[in-house]
């Protein structure tokens, strides 16, 4: 569910931007080099990209050491075709074979000075790869971390909605229907509420006076991970805003106390800017899950709180009122209830929920007939000659 103003704050994925520019930025450098001097400039441009190539060989066997010494056994079982896979890539292997040989065919000989600048490349890249100098920016771990699902909040979020949601918003529709026999809701939806600062109150009359909690729906009891009967409990809220009263059932992400007491902790890493990035991913992430479920879409309603509203005791309130009105003008469609199609009146009679037309059937004959009709102009305009559509010949037959 989508909510106001979530563009603004949700960050979106990355795109390959990055990809294009450095590609349009290779090209254009070695236009200008070729410009500059063009003599031998194919044997020069092998050169340079076999040296790099090799430095990175060189570092990925460093990478190797590594993992035969101390992790062959726990991480890969032992083999050693996955710890190649892990440490090399085979486009790059094959990239710099595929150079060498082009370069010797083509008459290239290597001189001794050219192998001492290869050495002296290797060696600067290896002091400044060791050094950090050459590590991946925190833009680039970040997009590696997004690209891989490798984030906490994606995590949370799985597990958020595997654990809880998935089975709790398809169960929790028929303690609705029970419930508003009796009392009336301004929205079957579960609101989740998802603070930006990851701070959540164990009570939401905590941040403002104006949500008050009701009573609690019936509890969904199921058999989870060796529990039995584990009970689910759901809260319904009354809202007061401008001298309005609405009831809506109400909750916080738990998974947000997770991030915000990580966030606490210096051993996690987690400072408080990270955090906020993680409750971002953990939203846009959520979304995307409940979006794609059959079992949980048009249930719920996620609602992002943006926590610069110092000042405002009824800050909550305000924001779930807007989306209660938001959803006054939407059409809750229920999945449960199917829709029929409405009998016309008439020859047409229904079967079943099916439309079922009944025609006058004359036997048929085994003699072949020729019908003839009018002949018409190409030119002149369809008109329609049928009795039910014809009204002059409909008089004719009264």
């Amino acid at each position: 569910m989508s909510v106001m103003g979530e563009d603004a704050l949700v960050p979106r994925a990355r795109s390959r931007l990055p990809v294009m520019c450095a590609a349009g930025l290779g090209f254009l450098t070695l236009a200008v080099a070729w410009l500059l001097d063009s003599d031998k400039f194919s044997e020069r441009a092998g050169i340079i990209a076999f040296g790099l190539m090799l430095e990175r060989f060189i570092y990925c066997i460093c990478l190797l050491a590594e993992e035969l010494l101390f992790h062959s056994r726990q991480r890969y079982h032992g083999r050693m075709s996955e710890i190649f896979r892990a440490c090399f890539r085979g486009s790059g292997i094959l990239g710099m074979c595929a150079i060498f040989l082009m370069l010797m065919l083509g008459g290239v000989s290597f001189s001794v000075k050219q192998w001492s600048h290869f050495n002296l490349m290797c060696a600067g890249y290896m002091l400044l790869n060791s050094l950090g100098v050459l590590g991946p920016a925190p833009v680039e771990i970040s997009e590696i971390c997004e690209a891989k699902k490798m984030n906490v909040a994606h995590g949370l979020a799985w597990s958020f909605y595997i654990g809880y949601l998935k089975f709790l918003l398809p169960a929790l529709e028929v303690n609705v229907r029970e419930y508003s026999r009796r009392e009336r809701l301004s929205s079957p939806r579960l609101h989740i509420l998802l603070p930006l600062n990851a701070r959540v109150p164990s009570k939401p009359e905590e941040e403002d006076t104006n949500v008050v909690f009701h009573e609690n729906l019936p509890d969904l009891k199921l058999d989870r991970a060796g529990v039995r009967k584990r009970s689910y409990t759901n809260s319904v809220y009354k809202i007061t805003h401008n001298n309005e009263t609405f009831s809506c059932i109400l909750e916080y992400a738990t998974p947000l106390l997770t991030l915000y007491q990580m966030s606490q902790e210096s051993s996690a890493g987690f400072g408080e800017r990270e955090r906020k990035q993680q409750v971002l991913l953990f939203y846009r992430t959520l979304s995307q899950i409940l979006d794609n479920s059959l079992e949980c879409r048009n249930r719920y309603r996620l609602i992002l709180l943006n926590d610069e509203h110092t000042g405002d005791p009824h800050y909550l309130s305000r924001e779930l009122f807007q989306n209660l009105k938001q959803q006054d003008g939407e059409i809750f469609m229920d999945p449960t209830n199917e829709v029929h199609p409405v009998p016309e009146e008439g020859p047409v009679g229904n079967c079943n929920g099916a439309l079922q037309a009944t025609f006058h059937e004359e036997p048929m004959s085994d003699e072949p007939t020729l019908m003839f009709s009018r002949p018409q102009s190409l030119r002149s305009e369809p008109v329609e000659t049928t009795d039910y559509f014809n009204p002059s010949s409909a008089m004719k037959q009264n």
